[in-house]
């Protein structure tokens, strides 16, 4: 109940005005919020990089927003993978959607971590946790991470870099709507393939691609 009221409460305005009262404090606002993404999965990736645009300003906000977000994932990738041996985490893992990010990134780390990080929107959480329960070198996933994240976070500030502009064309909001449905029709069509990708592999006997 606790986590849900705190959830409601988090709207994008009083996300807003929690950046801008503690704006004084520097990069500390734009990237704690970024980095929390990762531990709390409900929190708009795409409002708060936006904001950060707004705040900050379109590179700052995009440094923060970068920073933050990439720094949250590897936090999470670096304990999974710490802990991978613990009762609880085999059990969660067991689970069909983990079980199946964990058999893509074990074939296809890079390029499935990559392609993912590219939208802002889908279970990228559950793909940090994926990589680090199958063992995912670090140096793999910070190079898959970073470039990924730093398209797809440009991306947003540079729309949320000048909200005025959508106030004063309106149509440029189909451009935004746009980016969002590509971006789930995207991971919808990757996830796809890396399926397609795991059955030929099984009915070949193909061995997994080796994370380098």
């Amino acid at each position: 109940m606790f986590y849900i009221d705190i959830m409601s409460w988090l709207t994008e305005e009083r996300l807003r005005m929690l950046l801008e009262q503690y704006r004084s404090l520097g990069p500390l606002p734009g990237v704690g919020l970024t980095f929390m993404k990762s531990f709390v999965p409900p929190l708009p990736t795409i409002a708060i990089v936006g904001l950060n645009g707004a705040v900050y300003g379109l590179w700052l906000g995009f440094l923060y927003s970068w920073i933050g977000l990439v720094a949250g994932c590897t936090a999470t990738f670096l304990i999974i993978r710490k802990i991978a041996g613990h009762r609880y985490l085999a059990k969660w893992a067991a689970r069909p959607k983990v079980a199946k990010a964990m058999t893509w990134v074990r074939q296809s780390g890079f390029s499935y971590v990559f392609l993912l990080s590219l939208f802002p929107v889908g279970p990228f959480v559950v793909i940090n946790m994926a990589a680090g329960l199958a063992g995912m070198r670090l140096r793999s996933y910070l190079i898959a991470l970073c470039a990924g994240k730093a398209i797809m976070v440009f991306a947003v500030s540079y729309i949320g870099n000048d909200v005025q502009r959508f106030i004063r064309d309106p149509g440029q909001i189909i451009y935004v709507l746009l980016f969002i449905g590509g971006s789930l029709w995207g991971v919808k069509a990757i996830e796809a393939r890396f399926a397609r990708l795991a059955r030929e592999r099984e009915h070949h006997g193909t061995p997994p691609l080796q994370n380098k």
